[in-house]
């Protein structure tokens, strides 16, 4: 997994976003993933790639029994141990090094964090062993029609106006070199194909899909309008049936 969020210059950007300023409500997604959310009361939680802790403490919010937050970047996990008044367990870890007993946990959730793992087939079937039966998995990730060109950035003009995303390769799986924040890193695309088969293959059923638009409320903000123009993220929420 890239480790570029522990690179001072790149962390003070990622800091000065929306989502990281203002948590769930300055994420342009949460108006729909919030509704994927399961009921947390008395449960179990596992964050895979926490970052400031946000999703973590809102189900430590809604009477978890117990949290534990992953994440890989040191800077992270110390802004969301900075913030934290919930009791919620920070690990600092890669989420493929991870080793859990059968049955640990109620809900898996993860934020934009599986697009950075190489073996995706391990870490899913990892995480379906990790869950109870009847347990909750609920997941973003970058869309695949984001991922598959790789750069992330649209086609402009000579005089600098968007003409269209890019969307090739898309069959061919595996690394990108991605743009974020200006900076490259290392990203992994996966068909849509993949990451609903891969659920299905282990033990899932889907209970929700969506391709979120951006919120009303958000159109506003300079470059908000164009993400209707191509899907940025999908979300996935499942249900551990056998």
């Amino acid at each position: 997994m890239d480790r570029i969020y522990d690179d001072p210059a790149f962390f003070e950007k990622y800091s000065d976003m929306p989502r990281s300023r203002l948590g769930l409500e300055g994420a342009g997604e949460w108006h729909v993933f919030r509704n994927f959310m399961p009921d947390f009361n008395d449960k179990d939680v596992l964050d895979l790639g926490c970052g400031f802790g946000w999703h973590a403490r809102y189900a430590a919010e809604r009477n978890a029994r117990r949290v534990v937050a992953i994440d890989v970047s040191e800077r992270m996990l110390a802004k969301a141990e900075s913030m934290d008044s919930e009791g919620i367990e920070y690990r600092l870890s890669a989420m493929e090094d991870l080793d859990f007993s059968a049955g640990t946990f109620d809900v898996i959730i993860s934020s934009l964090a599986f697009h950075y793992v190489k073996d995706w087939d391990t870490l899913i079937r990892k995480i379906s062993s990790w869950l109870r039966p009847d347990g909750d998995f609920v997941f973003s990730v970058e869309h695949p029609v984001f991922t598959a060109y790789g750069s992330q950035d649209w086609y402009y003009s000579e005089d600098g106006k968007i003409l269209h995303f890019p969307v090739d390769n898309y069959f061919y799986e595996g690394e990108r070199d991605a743009v974020f924040l200006g900076e490259h890193m290392t990203k992994y695309h996966r068909t849509l194909t993949t990451y609903i088969s891969s659920l299905l293959d282990n033990g899932f059923t889907i209970t929700k899909l969506a391709e979120p638009e951006p919120p009303e409320d958000m159109m506003d903000i300079p470059g908000m309008k164009d993400e209707m123009r191509r899907p940025m993220m999908l979300l996935i929420a499942a249900k551990k049936t056998r």
